[in-house]
């Protein structure tokens, strides 16, 4: 897979507000395997190639900011944590910052990490103050200016792809996050942004030849691997279930099945029948690949003919009528206008970050950096 372009963004806290949404399975509980994969559970179409970058900054995950090492001094000292160019954090403020952390991770770090996880988290928050420190002082100098519209126009896009029925407010209280804080380090954000394309002179230009060499170059990281399209029917099983419920459960789900065979309609029957919160969508499963569901389901999808319907099928959540909508067998991914968009903006990226990781460094040597204390 290709690496992953570090955001040059230095405030992850609160800008880089990822959110992670998954559509559930037939319920919390079940069809999941041993590893954690989520089964039977609905998923939109073949996404791009997990090689591709992501349409918008704000998906990835929070950026590794350059380490602070170069050219800094340590300095035993009790009330000063880091010193860049006369600005100055102190121990109590850095500590502060850790403890807000560590109460963020509350219950997800095991007792005999806290230790570890407190030595990296101070590392990570001087090299940010570092960064932030001389990246503002540059900024200032270039007299590099955002407009409240900018900001705005930002914070609309992020809105924009929230998931139905949750508002901008609703989450910025559920992660504790100040709505003008927000608006300052989206702001932020922003001016360095603006900082890296002075550095590329205005603009990146990526050419179609180097789109097609990065292609040619990578054709195994664009696979897209098989998939199926379907949707079923459950007779669910519960815990407790005696063999004699066991064998009337079945029967009805070969009664349904009868029925379809029949030419009753699928989604009719889903709706009124399957024990799947699936059913009001007519028992549309979505499309998913192999890995993804309980083997027996599974196999029994990955095998079937398109549009017929299956045999029953047993698994430990109970026994399932499955139709095929679709069977995509695995391919390379075409260069086309769609391939050739997600390769420009990596490489745009690439080359922005290349930029942000060069004008860092100049900066360091050119500083005065003295870390204090551990």
């Amino acid at each position: 897979m290709i690496k992953k372009i570090k955001q040059y963004a230095v405030f992850p806290s609160v800008f880089l507000i990822v959110i992670l949404f998954m559509a559930g399975g037939c319920s919390s509980k079940e069809e999941k395997t041993a590893t954690a994969k989520p089964v039977i559970a609905p998923g939109p179409a073949v996404e791009a190639p997990p090689t591709a970058p992501p349409a918008n900054p704000a998906a990835t995950a929070a950026p590794t900011v350059p380490a602070a090492d170069a050219g800094q001094k340590k300095v035993a000292n009790t009330t000063l944590a880091v010193e860049v160019n006369g600005e100055k954090l102190t121990t109590k403020q850095l500590d502060a910052e850790i403890q807000q952390k560590l109460s963020g991770l509350k219950g997800q770090i095991p007792a005999e990490s806290l230790e570890q996880a407190k030595t990296e988290i101070r590392r990570s928050l001087v090299d940010e103050f570092v960064l932030k420190t001389l990246l503002n002082k540059e900024v200032a100098q270039r007299k590099i200016a955002v407009t409240d519209k900018e900001v705005t126009e930002v914070l609309d896009s992020m809105k924009s792809q929230l998931p139905s029925g949750v508002t901008m407010d609703e989450l910025l209280k559920k992660n504790k996050i100040d709505p003008a804080k927000m608006r300052e380090e989206i702001a932020t954000n922003l001016r360095m942004n603006k900082l890296v394309l002075q550095e590329l002179g205005g603009k990146v230009v990526i050419g179609d030849k180097e789109v097609a060499q990065f292609y040619d170059k990578n054709k195994d990281k664009f696979k897209k691997p098989e998939t199926v399209h379907a949707r079923h029917i459950l007779v669910a099983i519960k815990q407790g279930d005696s063999e004699k419920i066991k064998t009337e459960k079945k029967a009805k789900a070969n009664e349904l099945r009868k029925k379809l065979v029949d030419g009753a309609d699928f989604a009719d029957i889903a709706k009124k029948n399957s024990d799947c919160p699936s059913k009001e969508a007519g028992g549309d499963l979505g499309t998913f690949s192999r890995g993804q569901m309980v083997k027996p389901f599974e196999d029994a999808a990955f095998s079937q003919e398109k549009n017929a319907i299956g045999p029953v099928v047993e698994t430990d959540f109970g026994f399932h009528i499955i139709q095929v909508l679709e069977h995509q067998t695995a391919q390379v991914m075409k260069l086309d206008a769609e391939a050739k968009k997600q390769i420009t903006t990596f490489l745009e990226r690439e080359k922005q970050q290349q930029a942000f990781d060069n004008l860092v460094k100049k900066m360091k040597a050119s500083a005065n950096i003295t870390v204090y204390g551990k």
